[in-house]
């Protein structure tokens, strides 16, 4: 079993994303001088630490676990969210339609 920092780099980009939060969001939220270390987080070049991690999953309201990609594991991602959008939604078309 391997951590895929790439793809772990684009679920961390999309977990902001659906977040609402910016990479200056995080940057502050962290007490960081520069953004440079979450670009390299988001863009796949490097991972952030075990201290960083727990910070990044409070603030995403997630796990840890679900932020990391190990080995294949992206389908279990958009399987967990779809079940998620499954129970406050209907779907048309694997396209959410908001009651």
């Amino acid at each position: 079993m391997s951590i895929q920092q790439k793809e772990t780099g684009s679920r961390i980009k999309s977990l902001l994303r659906e977040s609402g939060y910016t990479v200056r969001d995080i940057q502050s939220a962290m007490g960081f001088e520069n953004p440079q270390a979450v670009y390299k987080w988001i863009s796949g070049k490097c991972l952030p630490s075990l201290d960083n991690f727990l910070i990044l999953s409070r603030l995403l309201n997630t796990s840890i676990e679900d932020i990391l990609v190990i080995d294949g594991d992206i389908s279990r991602f958009g399987t967990k969210y779809r079940n998620f959008w499954k129970k406050l939604n209907c779907w048309y078309n694997d396209k959410p339609v908001i009651l």
